[in-house]
């Protein structure tokens, strides 16, 4: 951890600014607004943003995120390197008050989701992790402090019967004939349902060992979980050409997609 690169070490500081920032609306009474695709955002969405964009703006690496404003392609195509942000991934959990929403962070270089980051505001846990420094799990307090941090590695096997991580808020058919196809595979399957990026904290550890998802996505929702699985051997691919997910693509939109552990493949 010590070697983290100073791009790495502020997007740590971002992520736990924002988690406090949104704990700290999460005790209150707060309103919640449509935005014109009909989903919701609350104010804990935007004191989060603010805070992300106040520490890493600085670097000049532009961001994408839910809650910045999104550039044309034309000015977006020219970028080689730029952050990929969801400042309060799971805004229905949120609402729901049911703990389980998430802080995503990514770094995405020529397309290519270089790093990322996901913490849990509520557990006070964050899973970071590239190819370049390996995957790591660790609690942070209020004081910015950093403690138990563990190096992960790739699950040493696959859940028996087969878990698979899925959505509380979003389902489809094509779920079930993900499962059906499973089954025909020789797999049991059991199911852990879970809101928000949190998923990929179940994936790294080898609690879950495959997460679809056939419903609308977009890219700052997974860039920082394929960064994280990539960097554990694992993959996040395109449902239907099995090709790695890429990013800053003209529509931000992510296309259907299979997210596996490395022993899952």
């Amino acid at each position: 951890m010590q070697q983290l690169n100073p791009e790495y070490q502020l997007a740590i500081q971002a992520a736990i600014a924002a988690s406090e920032a949104i704990l700290n609306i999460y005790q209150l009474d707060f309103n919640i607004i449509e935005k014109q695709d009909g989903s919701p955002v609350t104010a804990a969405d935007l004191a989060a943003s603010e805070k992300i964009d106040a520490i890493l703006l600085p670097l000049g690496i532009p961001i994408t995120g839910e809650e910045t404003e999104k550039l044309p392609f034309e000015v977006r195509q020219h970028w080689t390197k730029c952050w990929c942000i969801d400042p309060l991934d799971g805004t229905k959990e949120f609402i729901k008050r049911n703990d389980e929403f998430a802080v995503n962070i990514a770094l995405i270089e020529n397309g290519q989701p270089i790093f990322g980051l996901i913490a849990s505001p509520v557990n006070q846990e964050i899973l970071l992790g590239s190819k370049e420094t390996g995957v790591f799990i660790f609690a942070f307090s209020d004081a910015d402090q950093i403690e138990n941090c563990q190096q992960l590695n790739v699950p040493k096997k696959v859940n028996t019967p087969l878990i698979m991580a899925c959505s509380r808020s979003h389902h489809s058919g094509s779920v079930l004939s993900f499962i059906n196809e499973l089954k025909t595979k020789g797999h049991d399957v059991d199911f852990l349902k879970k809101g928000s990026a949190l998923k990929f904290f179940d994936l790294a550890l080898g609690n879950a060992d495959v997460y679809p998802r056939f419903a609308p996505t977009m890219e700052w929702d997974i860039a920082a979980g394929q960064a994280i699985l990539e960097a554990l051997g694992g993959s996040v691919v395109h449902a239907e050409t099995g090709e790695p997910l890429y990013y800053n693509k003209a529509n931000l939109v992510n296309p259907y997609f299979i997210a596996r552990t490395a022993l899952f493949q």
